[in-house]
């Protein structure tokens, strides 16, 4: 492919175009034009035009779309990285976090530090401009606190059971977070399951209760926290679905973004309430005094409020990528992962009824991801 460049020393001369055409044909048969089949032009190099003179130049073939072949495989491997940074970000986050709570027992503390890292992380994005700036009408707003709510609840109760019992059970628990979002679907936008997604959640609810029958740490505190964090994530979750419609809603990362800010506004007041005032030098000493030391302390709860939104943002920047289907599926390998690492990192003892346990809800979620994708594509109007 060629590109032609016009030269002239007279620039009041007319367009080159109306030069071109005004030459007669005998003139221009002598340097012709070959037609391809194609219907492609084919210009002979370094010829002249009573002093017009036109240069060949390649140009790249498939300039405005690429092959794509090599497009989509740019965008699988791009998305698999994603899902990598996710699933590592959330392996790092579950061992820092446990680290903190073994020897800093006040998850409201902890859990309203590392919504406080998030929010800065924000401030950055939104200041050097990465990310729009999240519009909402005043009309929204409530629902948006009730969504902060929600989710300051969940992070609060999850950081709750990773204190009192081991990360693969807490991950355990959480399994059966389609099972809430099943019968909160229900109740709060009537929306009922197909036969297929009920079936999926036997094997879950099966699965979740003998790991905790066979539970070494079983504790009911953190038992009941994991299971309640269920109820608050997915209520979170359906009314995002429920609220956050039509032209004026955000987009997921905005909206997370908002979530976050109003999260950490809302906890510290509850947090300085509950645990009282527990970062002062003689609390952190106290706390380290059980096997880490200040610094170590310190490096540990920033890198876990780090990896907390960063984990959860790269988490809705996939969800803008692919459907709610795939995501899901994602989200139960990335509990396999996390469980599995966390047994390996802490050396948990696992019995063998209590990985049984384990496998079969973590079977269930997958067999609801696949019952999601059939009733999907049954109904894609309604997904």
């Amino acid at each position: 492919m060629f590109a032609l460049t016009f030269l002239t020393p007279n620039p009041r001369l007319p367009s080159p175009l109306f030069v071109a055409k005004s030459f007669p044909e005998s003139a221009l048969s002598r340097r012709s034009i070959a037609f391809s089949s194609s219907n492609s032009y084919h210009w002979r190099p370094n010829l002249r035009f009573n002093g017009f003179k036109l240069k060949s130049a390649t140009a790249p073939e498939n300039v405005e779309g690429g092959d794509p072949e090599s497009g989509s495989l740019v965008k699988g491997l791009k998305l698999g990285g994603m899902f990598g940074v996710w699933y590592l970000l959330n392996i790092y986050y579950n061992i820092f976090n446990k680290q903190v709570l073994r020897v800093y027992p006040y998850p409201a503390t902890v859990t309203a530090f590392q919504l406080g890292c998030g929010t800065l992380m924000i401030a950055i994005m939104w200041l050097l401009k990465l990310h729009p700036r999240p519009k909402f009408a005043p009309s929204q707003f409530t629902a948006i606190v009730q969504l902060a709510a929600a989710h300051t609840l969940g992070n609060l109760l999850t950081n709750v059971s990773l204190g009192r019992v081991n990360v693969s059970f807490t991950h355990t628990i959480k399994a059966m977070e389609p099972f809430f979002t099943v019968l909160l679907s229900v109740l709060l936008l009537g929306e009922w399951p197909s036969l297929w997604i009920v079936c999926s959640l036997l094997p879950i609810v099966a699965g979740v209760s003998l790991a905790s029958f066979t539970e070494a740490s079983f504790n009911w505190i953190g038992f009941c926290s994991a299971m309640a964090s269920n109820v608050t994530n997915q209520s979170r979750n359906v009314l995002s679905k429920k609220f956050m419609v039509g032209k004026e809603a955000m987009d997921n990362i905005n909206l997370f973004s908002v979530i976050t800010v109003i999260s950490f506004i809302l906890l510290v007041p509850v947090a300085v309430l509950i645990d009282g005032f527990k970062l002062t030098p003689s609390q952190l000493q106290i706390a380290t005094s059980q096997g880490l030391s200040v610094k170590e302390f310190c490096i540990m709860s920033l890198l876990a409020g780090v990896c907390l939104h960063s984990y959860q943002q790269v988490s809705y920047m996939i969800l803008e990528m692919v459907s709610p289907v795939t995501h899901s599926v994602g989200n139960c390998v990335k509990r396999v992962v996390v469980i599995t690492s966390s047994i390996l990192f802490f050396k948990t003892p696992v019995s063998p009824l209590n990985s049984i346990g384990t496998a079969t809800a973590l079977a269930g979620v997958y067999l609801y991801s696949r019952a999601k994708r059939v009733k999907v594509k049954q109904n894609p109007k309604t997904s």
